[in-house]
């Protein structure tokens, strides 16, 4: 009994991968494979792993130096974050949009990590908020997300909603469960889609192949259910600005149903976008879209507007940003794009 209690104690502290290689894999480096495959995962975090024996190759502990096969099944445990009380306050400022004592709205820079994880112990959104606000309730599991209900992904802009109460917290956290709260979010997709508006539902999970990816499956029990209204706003040749809604908020949502109907994001790196995808590849319009991407160094997603019940009044608000303006300068440049080619 008490050996049982100890493994289970042992297992916690570790988050566990399972990564079968893809037919096609060439030989790589075990530490360089996983490093590509394995989000904020450092190499000296894999080598240290592998140096543990954590790192199993088909059940068998491996070197640094062993060459990926393709169908090797990998099994990796990682040591997992720290706790909340571990949270270092950091004096980083915060763009708030809005606050009274049961909630606070931020508008989140690109390039700020929403909490900390692999890679990213200090400088995210929460080092942040424990170092402004003291008391922020966590999430009902313990995890140590102080006042987080949703996050968005670092390289997005835009609206968050942060609780200050525990009575805030348990409010929003059933308005995201029951799809209630409002999110709408504009992109810059590759390409220009057949309809002006449309629906894709799909369910999400993480890809066999790459766990930064999500992948699209029809088979529930392979991933969530997750559906986004999309409606385009504005057309320039070769990419549309487009806005998104959000019925569910599955993690990497808006970016892999992009994907997955021919249309992801502009600079997207994950997914693809980050290269010329639509139009035709003359040096100047490859200078042209270089020029974008310099610009705007990430994907083109912005949170925009942010819609709940206050869970103190009971009465609806509603916030709206402008896009940010890296955003702002791409759109431009679009512009005269395509106002230079109809001359």
């Amino acid at each position: 009994m008490d050996d049982g209690l100890e493994i289970k104690e042992e297992e916690e502290l570790y988050e566990h991968y399972r990564i079968v290689v893809d037919k096609g894999q060439s030989l790589l480096r075990i530490d360089k494979f996983l490093m590509d495959r394995i989000q904020n995962a450092t190499r000296n975090k894999i080598q240290n792993a592998i140096e543990a024996d954590t790192v199993l190759v088909n059940d068998k502990p491996v070197k640094s130096n062993y060459k990926v096969k393709p169908f090797d099944v990998i099994t990796i445990f990682l040591p997992k974050p720290p706790r909340n009380e571990e949270i270092i306050p950091e004096n980083i400022p915060l763009n708030i949009f809005y606050e009274d004592e049961h909630v606070l709205v931020v508008n989140k820079a690109p390039g700020m990590v929403v909490h900390p994880s692999y890679g990213n112990w200090t400088g995210t959104l929460v080092n942040a908020l424990v170092y402004h606000f003291q008391n922020l309730p966590t999430t009902q599991n313990g995890v140590s997300r102080p006042g987080l209900i949703h996050r968005i992904d670092k390289d997005t802009s835009g609206l968050l909603v942060i609780a200050k109460t525990e009575l805030a917290m348990a409010h929003l956290a059933k308005q995201f469960f029951d799809h209630s709260i409002e999110r709408t979010y504009q992109a810059l997709v590759w390409g220009t889609p057949e309809s002006d508006e449309g629906t894709i539902q799909t369910f999400l999970g993480r890809s066999s192949y790459d766990r930064r990816i999500v992948a699209n499956y029809t088979d529930p029990e392979k991933g969530k259910e997750a559906i986004t209204h999309y409606k385009v706003l504005k057309r320039y040749h070769y990419v549309s600005l487009i806005e998104c809604k959000l019925e569910t908020g599955r993690t990497h949502q808006i970016r892999a149903h992009m994907k997955h109907i021919g249309h992801p994001l502009f600079n997207d790196e994950t997914y693809g976008g980050n290269r010329l995808i639509k139009g035709t590849p003359t040096s100047k319009y490859k200078t042209f879209i270089d020029n974008c991407f310099e610009l705007m160094p990430r994907q083109a997603l912005h949170a925009k507007t942010l819609g709940f019940t206050h869970p103190q009044t009971k009465k609806w608000m509603q916030f709206d940003t402008e896009l940010p303006d890296d955003f702002k300068a791409v759109i431009n440049k679009w512009e005269r794009y395509v106002v230079s080619d109809k001359e």
